[in-house]
């Protein structure tokens, strides 16, 4: 085999091994996730009911998760319905970059929250390693404003899983692997799509 070969076959072999931990873990999360998701899901579409609306916030890929959340709720998931209120604290660069120049980056989504949060309301706090200083700000902000917080986090929950409430919701992913979490985020942010359309609209498919 020549080394072009060879490293194909490398490559496949990694690539292989990425799928198969990924739909293990996801199989293997469900024992454990689909509780938490579902009172998530109640918790949610509750607020949004009472006319509340979902803030949601973290930093690198989970900022990106947060983006893709509210955009699926704002626009729409995969049915036609109304808009529903949800708003990423992770897209107004002015803003993140004013906080963290004028006073510290740990506040960036506090003082958004404090700023646009109320009551009945309920913040999406996610983090990988439940560890994000900005996230646990914005935990101890909401429950301040009588915020409730479903917190999507991995490696046991961190130091969000401690700030939590009796109240609020922990989807921690039983995983140490950050891609791993990812992934595993990713799915459980589309069931919760799936489950507020699905108790507000009903099935539509």
């Amino acid at each position: 085999m020549g080394h072009a070969e060879q490293g194909a076959a490398a490559l496949a072999t990694r690539i292989a091994a990425h799928f198969s931990e990924s739909a293990t873990l996801k199989l293997e999360a469900l024992k454990t996730l689909a509780g938490p998701l579902a009172r998530s899901i109640e918790k949610m579409t509750a607020a949004l009911s009472a006319g509340g609306k979902i803030l949601a916030c973290g930093n690198g890929g989970s900022a990106a998760d947060a983006q893709h959340f509210a955009a699926e709720l704002v626009n729409r998931f995969e049915a036609e319905r109304p808009p529903l209120a949800a708003v990423a604290l992770t897209t107004d660069t002015s803003t993140i970059t004013s906080i963290a120049n004028d006073y510290d980056y740990v506040q960036v989504f506090e003082k958004q929250l404090r700023a646009i949060g109320k009551k009945g309301d309920v913040l999406l706090a996610i983090s990988t390693s439940g560890n994000s200083p900005n996230v646990v700000a914005a935990i101890g902000a909401a429950h301040e404003l009588g915020i409730g917080v479903v917190a999507l986090t991995g490696r046991g929950g961190g130091k969000m899983a401690a700030a939590l409430g009796a109240a609020d919701v922990n989807i921690c992913v039983p995983h140490d692997r950050t891609a791993r979490i990812q992934e595993v985020h990713l799915l459980a942010l589309h069931c919760i799509c799936d489950g507020i359309d699905f108790q507000l609209f009903g099935a539509q498919k």
